[in-house]
């Protein structure tokens, strides 16, 4: 017998929530990358070009999240999808992280290309380009920094404009260092500086999609407390085949058999469960297999 919630309606909300922000974002970077693009082309700068870089992958990165939230929200519950297509969010912030680390691995490269003879930069566009750049990323940073806290989708989105908003004081800072010194090598010192900023966040966010994607359990979830809690219900005398994993982000779930006491009542049990996985663990998608003691020999080949 088994007993469980379906929380969609939860997750629904926490990426759908946040779709109007991501739109919004994505119009304001869409235009500016389009400006800095040329601008570096025009100006010569790699920290500008680095810039418009990393803005390309925030327009790309948001238009797979939307995508993604999109599919979610739109996808049939039939018998061969059970859960809809919840973790498509998880695999657009993966490819967040993957694309992100690419165009920050391709210009580092290109700076240490350039550091034996540096080229000539148009400071004085550069400074003004940037500072356009600035102020459309930290539009877009506020509208996206409520939906990081909830979403790993969003998230992903959300530290790509966050790379960007510092390239853009980069920029900024080296167009500044030129025009008033002329050492161009400050150009290349901010490309490298935002590389590297970027590059260790891009990979927490893929590690935190992957462990997702591995079915690992929630960080924040002590399977072993889980066990003990639900082994602590009035009733359940053994707790065995227990699974926790996270389904997308603000979706943990979990199953387990639970193992009863002669003439314990069933479903005093299941609420008793349920309420202590919600109240303890945010766990609301649970499902629980109860049985007699004597059958729980019958689950000891499962080693999974």
């Amino acid at each position: 017998m088994g007993a469980g919630h379906d929380h969609g309606g939860h997750v629904r909300r926490a990426g759908e929530r946040h779709r109007r922000p991501l739109w919004a974002a994505l119009a304001v970077l869409t235009v500016f990358m389009i400006v800095e693009a040329v601008a570096a082309w025009l100006t010569g700068s790699l920290a500008l070009l680095s810039d418009a870089g990393h803005m390309f992958t925030d327009v790309l990165g948001i238009g797979m999240a939307l995508a993604a939230i999109t599919a979610a929200s739109r996808a049939a519950r039939h018998t061969q999808r059970t859960f809809g297509l919840y973790r498509l969010e998880v695999l657009a912030a993966l490819a967040n992280a993957v694309l992100l680390s690419g165009v920050a691995i391709a210009v580092l490269v290109e700076a240490v290309r350039r550091f034996g003879d540096p080229p000539e930069v148009a400071a004085g566009p550069m400074l003004l380009v940037a500072v356009g750049g600035l102020v459309a990323n930290i539009v877009a940073f506020l509208l996206l920094r409520e939906g990081a806290q909830e979403s790993l989708n969003v998230r992903g989105a959300y530290l790509e404009v966050l790379g960007d908003l510092l390239g853009s004081v980069g920029v900024i800072v080296a167009a500044t260092v030129i025009a008033l010194t002329g050492w161009l090598y400050a150009d290349l010192v901010v490309a490298v500086a935002v590389g590297l900023f970027i590059l260790p966040r891009t990979w927490q966010l893929a590690q935190a999609a992957i462990r997702v994607l591995v079915q690992a359990a929630p960080a924040h979830v002590d399977v072993a407390r889980v066990r003990s809690t639900l082994a602590g219900v009035t009733g359940v005398c053994d707790v065995h085949d227990l699974h926790v994993w996270t389904l997308t982000s603000g979706m943990d779930v979990a199953s387990a058999h639970l193992s009863l006491d002669p003439g314990a009542d069933v479903g005093p049990v299941l609420a008793a469960a349920r309420e202590r996985l919600h109240e303890g663990f945010g766990i609301d998608h649970a499902t629980l297999q109860v049985e007699p003691l004597a059958s729980a020999r019958l689950c000891q080949d499962s080693h999974w």
